[in-house]
């Protein structure tokens, strides 16, 4: 297969010695690794069409990556595997302002996309904390959120059409630039979330909305967490919805300070970050009511940012936490947990005790505003005894998020690091329709197999095993 591939590709699109597939054997997931067969970079959906053709004809698994930025396994290899590797299509091909669209390929960093609506006086809301290396296919892929979710929703709202080719080769489009279109069943949306596991994703037509006015941020400080969480209620009801609304415990404004060097208060158990946008009037209305209900509930400093300098070095506060938590321990186990708002303060209690009992280091931090955690495990993989603890942690940990009425992931997915909870959550039924649908596009199991489930439960490619060294 590899001497079609060059033929296909050119020899210098086809990486096959060791040392070229390290960097293509693992994605931010920590802990997981395996080295590829092959990677391959091709150009455009007729070479990724070719290349799926002769992946089935040798019954050869192909995993689909971007930058490598997911967090739950998605685009680690698997044995024998082609990574096909999408970072060459990186054009962004038509930005219409008559209709408010993005027609771009899928190597696309993401904050590319933000830049190029931005200077156009546009706005592409996703902002995924990797946005300025992830890719805008992996973005689709894994139906990314970030820190605007609460207001603005996650990448799915903002996709209006995909170019997908199949696993037999087929190119297929799906959507438009209709702000209406109901004919037939939504299959674009089909591909939204799906991790690769039914398509290859090469085009992505995308939504951007008018450039906010005027924006405004605030950052408040608790000495409880109970207070923290009803702050954030409360903003809701009061018919409030901050463009961001985060979150970081003691453990994480503590290593984010000391990293970033923001004024955090290092006294306080929790901070929340709060920005509104829209409006001039409308933001200055709704940070002062924003304001107003913070001290109510319980803040003991809240500091509103004087200008666009100091907002962006607060809002630095939140992007930073994961760099930031990253070098406290050799191994940053980022996990992926969403409840119900009205059950974050005992969701966030419940990770602290399953730390303290397991006698692990975890921080927290995350979006209140729609209710999705990010419990932050700081150990070291080489430690064997502490992963075990950690692995029995995090089974706790979903476990009571399923119980508290959450889901196992709100912005991360299933990948590799999940897929044990998802009929968990799912339900018999609703698993075996996941299951019937895979089954249909991709009938022999060549696009990343292993993901979402496991490889025994949809037909199995012919994979070859590695050796113990490339592997663990």
């Amino acid at each position: 297969m590899i001497p079609q591939l060059q033929s296909l590709l050119g020899a210098s699109n086809v990486l096959t010695a060791r040392e070229d597939l390290i960097p293509y054997g693992f994605d931010g997931t920590a802990a997981l690794k395996q080295l590829p067969r092959a990677v391959v970079f091709p150009r455009d959906a007729a070479e990724i069409s070719a290349v799926l053709k002769l992946a089935l004809e040798h019954r050869a698994p192909v995993v689909t990556r971007g930058s490598g930025t997911g967090l739950s396994g998605g685009s680690v290899p698997v044995a024998g595997c082609l990574v096909l590797c999408v970072l060459r299509m990186d054009r962004i091909l038509e930005l219409d302002e008559k209709n408010l669209t993005l027609l771009t390929e899928t190597g696309v960093i993401t904050q590319k996309i933000f830049e190029t609506a931005d200077a156009a006086g546009l706005f592409y809301p996703p902002d995924p904390g990797s946005m300025k290396i992830s890719t805008i296919g992996g973005n689709v892929a894994e139906n990314s959120g970030g820190l605007r979710g609460l207001k603005y929703g996650v990448t799915r709202d903002y996709v209006m059409g995909l170019e997908v080719v199949l696993a037999d080769g087929s190119i297929c489009w799906l959507g438009n630039k209709c702000v209406k279109d109901v004919a037939g069943y939504n299959l674009r949306d089909l591909f939204i979330g799906s991790e690769g596991t039914l398509g290859v994703i090469t085009k992505v037509l995308l939504k951007l909305l008018p450039k906010p006015a005027a924006r405004q941020t605030l950052l408040a400080t608790y000495a409880q967490m109970d207070a923290a969480a009803e702050t954030v209620s409360a903003i809701i009801a009061a018919k409030i919805i901050p463009c961001t609304l985060e979150f970081l415990d003691r453990k994480t404004i503590r290593c984010v300070e000391d990293f970033a060097h923001v004024g955090l208060p290092l006294d306080a158990e929790a901070v929340l970050l709060i920005e509104t946008d829209g409006h001039p009037a409308a933001v200055a209305d709704e940070i002062a009511k924003i304001e107003e209900i913070a001290r109510a509930h319980g803040a003991t400093n809240v500091r509103r940012a004087r200008d666009a300098a100091e907002a962006a070095q607060l809002a630095l506060a939140r992007r930073s936490a994961f760099s930031a938590l990253a070098r406290v321990k050799p191994t940053t186990i980022l996990e992926d947990a969403t409840v119900p708002r009205s059950e974050l303060a005992k969701m966030i209690r419940f990770i602290q005790e399953v730390g303290a009992r397991h006698r692990l280091d975890i921080a927290t931090f995350g979006h209140f505003g729609d209710g999705n955690l990010h419990p932050t495990f700081l150990t070291d993989e080489r430690d064997t005894a502490e992963m075990h603890r950690v692995e029995l942690a995090m089974k706790e940990i979903f476990e009571e998020t399923l119980r508290l009425g959450g889901t196992i992931t709100g912005e991360h997915g299933v990948g590799l690091a999940k897929k044990g909870f998802l009929k968990q959550q799912l339900g018999h039924e609703s698993y075996a329709l996941l299951k019937a649908i895979k089954h249909t596009l991709d009938p022999e199991g060549i696009l990343n197999p292993g993901k979402i489930f496991d490889v025994s439960e949809h037909p199995t490619p012919n994979i070859e095993h590695p050796t113990p060294n490339e592997t663990r």
